[in-house]
């Protein structure tokens, strides 16, 4: 062997050494990871790529699934009433539940960041509805207070006020869901109330010598602050809206009535797969709905740069 070549070799033993030390600790990281990994591989990434391939056939569990294309997709947009009714009040009840609840939740998180005593009782309190509120049991006690001879009516008329019933009136109907998911604030109220902490009161304290008024300093010092944590609630509240099913379900028995008032995406999309055992039609219809959460979750993202701000510009 030449000098050359022994030269060679030990570069190559240095250079193989400290690929190992990188890597040493990799076996136990992967170890941590696995769970997670299977969990992403055949509970995630698996189910995904077999409702994309579902998606394009005409499939009823109990036969082999036969290619139909897009025809699943064609017939969605151009044939299928109930699915663009389903859009409708898909679309109404996240316009109408992520303001009114960001906005309450907001409301609600200020009152609590005046130093009242008792906080972690009170937060505890508004944040056991966003606990309970997602389960059926609260759904089926929601409708029985909203129901023609339910607690608010009742309360109602001792006050001589005739009131419909809530639940079976199209007209109310969708609204008394919207007024359940509202119900469930807490979660971003708590968010509301850990970025409220973060405003350093002397910002407060300054502006208000200066002669800004409560609702000056609110709207030019506190929401311009806060804006990254209403970006964060306002993106997850977002896609949760988008994937409301319970609430509907259990309310309207179901059915999304009354006349398909509450026909939610997601029920529809429940309906076609186990009622009617179109799971090719579900599949795309899954997929549709990821597209559309997609959709308007980049929206919200490009929106950001309008009105999201960030102490360091937005750079890191």
């Amino acid at each position: 062997m030449t000098t050359s070549q022994v030269s060679q070799a030990r570069i190559e033993n240095v250079a193989t050494r400290r690929v190992k030390r990188r890597y040493a600790h990799n076996g136990a990281a992967l170890l941590f990871l696995a769970p997670w990994l299977v969990g992403l591989l055949f509970l995630t990434l698996g189910p995904m790529l077999v409702s994309l391939y579902i998606s394009f056939t005409d499939y009823s569990i109990l036969a082999a699934p036969s290619w139909v294309g897009l025809d699943n997709y064609i017939t969605m947009f151009t044939s299928d009433k109930l699915f663009i009714q389903s859009l409708k009040v898909t679309f109404t009840y996240v316009a109408v539940s992520v303001p009114v609840k960001l906005i309450f939740a907001l409301l609600v998180a200020m009152l609590l960041n005046k130093g009242i005593r008792g906080l972690g009782i009170y937060r505890t309190v508004y944040y056991i509805p966003t606990l309970l509120g997602g389960s059926v049991a609260i759904a089926m006690l929601w409708r029985k207070m909203l129901g023609g001879d339910g607690l608010l009516n009742g309360v109602l008329a001792m006050l001589g006020i005739k009131a419909p019933d809530w639940v079976a009136n199209p007209k109310y109907a969708l609204y008394s869901i919207v007024l359940l998911s509202v119900w469930q604030f807490g979660s971003s109220m708590i968010i509301f109330l850990a970025g409220l902490k973060q405003i350093p009161p002397e910002y407060d304290e300054a502006s208000a010598v200066d002669g800004a008024g409560p609702l000056r300093r609110f709207f030019y010092i506190t929401l311009p602050i806060l804006s990254p944590v209403i970006f964060f609630n306002l993106v997850m509240q977002l896609i949760t809206s988008f994937q409301s099913f319970t609430q509907a379900f259990v309310i309207s028995n179901g059915s999304g009535g009354p006349v398909n008032s509450t026909l939610m995406y997601s029920l529809y999309l429940y309906k076609k797969g186990f009622s009617f055992f179109q799971m090719g039609y579900a599949s795309a219809m899954a997929w549709v709905l990821v597209v559309l959460i997609g959709i308007f979750t980049l929206l919200v993202f490009r929106s950001s740069k309008l009105w999201v701000h960030y102490e360091d510009g937005g750079k890191s």
